[in-house]
């Protein structure tokens, strides 16, 4: 075995039960012999040396490339094993700390995401086939954290609870208008157009997601009440009265975050009410892990909560909320990582061996950062002035238990209507 290979893991690997076969066939254990046993076998010397030196980037290259196979347990058994060792701060060698200050000092190059960047990196990944999506999201295809009232709700349900938990915060009343930065396939608008009454206008910069949100709107009945653009956000010009933007952040990057701010504020009218929910880092700024940037999100950054809120406080916007989803996207990822996988031969005749197995260390390797490491979702409630929502939080649960009723009854006229905020004790 690559000598670099071995200090590493003998290292990290102190708890559980670790067998390395090397690429001459030798078989090397490491830990303490307890819990599942994970087998992984390395069919070169390159991919030894390549994933001891950058295990952040060439884990997934020599895992995509077919140089490690597991003979037992799979990637995710094989990540939890690495993480419950390190600990949610990573225990890295001084190389590997050394690149990821190297990565952290050039994050600013890797984030710019321009009007006419922003669009090829967005297609990079949402314009993929999008029966690949539906092998493994909720039938509404929410690509965001889903949100678990119980440990026995289904994505299906999680996902709908999700939508009345934003719906909830934005306090949209009856006509108003809705602006969804980053609407993806259009079920969370065309809720808050069915259920709420709201003139939604949601915006996307994916071909397949527009498409696919129009068609849905016309299928529906909703088309005057919801309509889907393919547009970037900061070429839009007339104000709303709310303004929603969940999963859509994340492709924003550091260098935009004053853009973005001052932008929404721009089309925020003076009593509106602005709903952020997107993924954080809960222990300070960071860099983008190499793989995610190389191959499954361009331009991207996930946040630090330090990093945003001085960009909201400049543009002249108060917080009139913040709450934090913690293990929710872990759970949410459990479950698309257990669809992919049940459905992964569909997914293999889409496209190939290759994609597959990067698809499964994506969903893996993000599953494990929410549940191991330093990933959560934050839902921040933005406004102009203090008393555009209510003093007290009492009307979001009120408001969720309205909408169930509505969502969960047959369709029919809605008319139900949410009360003033006067009622709700603004």
């Amino acid at each position: 075995m690559n000598a670099l290979l071995n200090t590493v893991l003998t290292h990290l690997i102190r708890r559980g039960d670790l067998t390395v076969t090397d690429a001459n066939g030798v078989k090397h254990r490491f830990g303490d012999k307890t819990g599942d046993p994970v087998r992984i076998k390395f069919k070169t010397r390159r991919a030894e040396r390549n994933v001891a030196i950058n295990p952040a980037l060439k884990l997934a290259e020599a895992y995509m490339a077919g140089d490690i196979d597991f003979t037992k347990g799979d990637m995710y058994a094989l990540l939890q094993l690495v993480f419950e060792n390190a600990g949610p701060n990573g225990a890295q060698e001084p190389w590997i700390r050394a690149i990821d200050s190297a990565r952290r000092a050039g994050r600013r190059l890797q984030q710019i995401n321009t009007i006419g960047l922003a669009s090829s990196h967005v297609r990079h990944h949402y314009d993929l086939s999008g029966d690949l999506y539906r092998l493994f999201l909720d039938p509404d295809l929410q690509y965001s954290c889903a949100y678990f009232e119980t440990p026995d709700t289904t994505l299906a349900e999680a996902q709908l609870a999700k939508k009345r938990h934003i719906a909830a915060k934005l306090l949209v009343e009856p006509g108003q208008k809705l602006l969804d930065i980053g609407c993806g396939w259009g079920g969370l608008g065309l809720y808050l157009a069915k259920y709420l009454q709201a003139d939604v206008t949601g915006v996307t910069l994916s071909e397949e997601q527009h498409a696919v949100a129009n068609r849905r709107a016309a299928e529906e009945g909703l088309s005057a009440e919801a309509r889907f653009n393919l547009q970037d956000y900061r070429t839009l010009k007339d104000p709303f009265d709310r303004i929603v933007s969940v999963g859509m952040f994340e492709h924003v990057g550091v260098n935009h975050f004053a853009e973005y701010f001052q932008q929404t504020a721009r089309l925020l009218k003076p009593d509106g009410v602005f709903l952020l929910h997107a993924i954080g880092r809960s222990d300070g700024p960071g860099a983008t892990n190499p793989f995610i940037r190389r191959y499954i999100f361009p331009g991207g950054y996930i946040p630090a909560l330090s990093e945003v809120l001085p960009h909201i406080e400049r543009a002249g916007l108060v917080v009139t909320d913040i709450e934090i989803l913690r293990l929710h996207y872990a759970d949410t990822l459990k479950a698309w990582r257990e669809a992919f996988m049940a459905n992964r031969d569909i997914a293999k005749s889409i496209y190939d061996e290759r994609f597959c197995r990067m698809w499964e260390f994506y969903l893996a390797a993000s599953e494990s950062a929410f549940r191991w490491q330093n990933m959560m979702v934050f839902q921040i409630q933005i406004a102009h002035r203090q008393d555009a929502v209510p003093l007290t939080r009492n009307y979001i649960e009120a408001e969720e238990k309205r909408l169930k009723r509505l969502d969960s009854a047959p369709r029919v006229a809605n008319t139900e209507t949410m009360p003033s905020l006067g009622a709700t004790g603004r």
